[in-house]
């Protein structure tokens, strides 16, 4: 992933497609094991209530996968 360095635009290519400038690799974000802001991310996310772990999406069934691909396949 490139990041112009004019516009501040995505994309996968060195040279930027919004204004033609010049892009280069977008840093990934610092991890630390002492993250001084994790305890605020959770508290934005909810993560400590007992109804967070209940609104994480799901992956289907391996047995609703195979139904729906039969399903495509007719």
């Amino acid at each position: 992933m490139q990041q112009c360095l004019t516009c501040g635009a995505f994309s996968l290519k060195t040279v930027c497609p919004e204004c033609g400038e010049r892009a280069q690799a977008a840093a990934p974000l610092k991890w630390s094991p002492e993250d001084h802001r994790a305890s605020l991310r959770r508290k934005m996310n909810d993560v400590e209530s007992a109804d967070w772990p209940r609104n994480l999406s799901t992956l289907p069934s391996l047995k609703e996968m195979q139904a729906n691909l039969s399903q495509e396949e007719e």
